[in-house]
């Protein structure tokens, strides 16, 4: 950046992020927005996408990027731009139902990010990898719990591909000998984001609610008695992003993994009712799961409800296109705990004790976000 904007401190940071359209890169971009500029000079984000949302902040750059390129192109395409690049966050993620084919891009798309930065930022102090719970593979064994950022990995017959994002940035770093790095480990994630991604809890039950609403149903509780009862932790975006730029930009935190959760715990059956009253669905026929009752299907409840969505945005507003089917595909696994092989359960206790002291109201996390929804114009304002 020129000095078009006052002359940059010697001690000003350049940020790049990626994923600017997702849940947690976008959270990435509002916290940077809101720093000021004697510590952040400029902020330069991407996505394969064009941006979708509108940043008036003069130092926010835009450039489209896919990662997938080789990284020769990637490099020709940012060398002149990320020349005062000082710290890297990648929160880029190509989502897939079938676990086990999400290394086969998310792999490549890391290892040409660090390749790509570590050759074109001559400048670079930080790299930040967001990573997720899933590290821990409580998806494909069971595990002591809470999880903790020393626990060995998953040793078994599935892939995580976080081992192997995990794995070419240790390589990068070794090689070149002139920057640190940082892992994000949140648990389920709650945020706005601007575009579909598939992997966003928070959209498609809130359709689910409103759905019922339009039918004269009550929202049954999809998952069985123990998922009803279950209580977890989770991550709220701009919570996530609070740590990541903390943890970046703080020299005894460097080459340390952090786990992020809010610090408290919900059950989903308190956030069920708090959602139903949120989006005034009536709760007088709504039965409570029993040990008998059997899981709804969700991905096979949504196949005729698109109609309905439509429905419902044609009188309230709303987006029609929001309604994606293969996002209750993926809570089918995320609300019914028989298809997890261990509790969603992390601490927080490292970042504790490096002393990020940051707590998070998740229950409220989750109304923040819908609310976040309804003003994007993506749900519909029911009153």
């Amino acid at each position: 950046m020129s000095n078009l904007f006052g002359i940059r401190p010697s001690t000003s940071k350049v940020a790049f992020v990626t994923g600017a359209n997702g849940i947690t890169g976008s959270a990435i971009v509002d916290h940077l927005v809101k720093q000021p500029y004697r510590e952040w000079a400029e902020i330069i984000i991407t996505s394969r996408s064009p941006i979708k949302t509108v940043y008036t902040d003069p130092r926010v750059r835009f450039v489209a990027i896919d990662f997938l390129n080789p990284v020769e192109a990637i490099v020709e395409k940012i060398k002149e731009l990320c020349q005062g690049v000082t710290h890297a966050f990648f929160a880029s993620y190509i989502h897939n139902n079938d676990f086990s084919k999400l290394h086969e891009k998310n792999g490549p798309l890391f290892r040409n990010f660090i390749q790509a930065v570590d050759l074109a930022c001559p400048r670079l102090e930080r790299v930040v990898l967001q990573t997720g719970g899933k590290h821990y593979g409580f998806q494909y064994r069971d595990i002591k719990t809470p999880l903790v950022e020393d626990m060995p990995r998953y040793q078994g017959p599935h892939n995580i591909f976080y081992y192997e994002q995990e794995d070419d940035l240790f390589a990068v770093q070794k090689r070149r000998g002139a920057w640190n790095y940082n892992i994000i480990r949140p648990m389920a994630i709650i945020g706005y984001s601007c575009q579909y991604l598939g992997i966003n809890e928070t959209l498609p039950i809130a359709q689910y609610f409103l759905i019922s609403r339009e039918l004269g149903e009550p929202p049954r509780w999809p998952g069985n008695l123990d998922g009803y009862h279950r209580v977890e932790n989770q991550s709220c975006a701009p919570s996530i992003a609070d740590l990541t730029i903390w943890a970046a930009t703080q020299p005894h935190c460097k080459d340390e993994a952090f786990n992020h959760v809010n610090g408290d715990v919900i059950a989903w059956k308190f956030l069920w009712h708090q959602l139903a009253e949120y989006f005034r669905v009536p709760m007088e026929r709504f039965e409570a799961p029993t040990e008998a009752t059997q899981p709804l299907d969700l991905a096979e409840w949504a196949k005729d409800k698109k109609p309905v969505w439509e429905t419902i945005v044609a009188r309230h507003g709303g987006d029609p296109e929001a309604f994606h089917l293969d996002a209750f595909e993926l809570m089918n696994w995320y609300i019914t705990p028989s298809q997890q092989k261990a509790p969603f359960v992390s601490t927080v206790t490292k970042a504790r004790q490096f002393g990020w002291d940051r707590s998070d109201d998740t229950y409220q996390g989750w109304l923040n976000t819908m609310r976040a929804y309804e003003n994007a114009g993506v749900l519909p304002i029911i009153w």
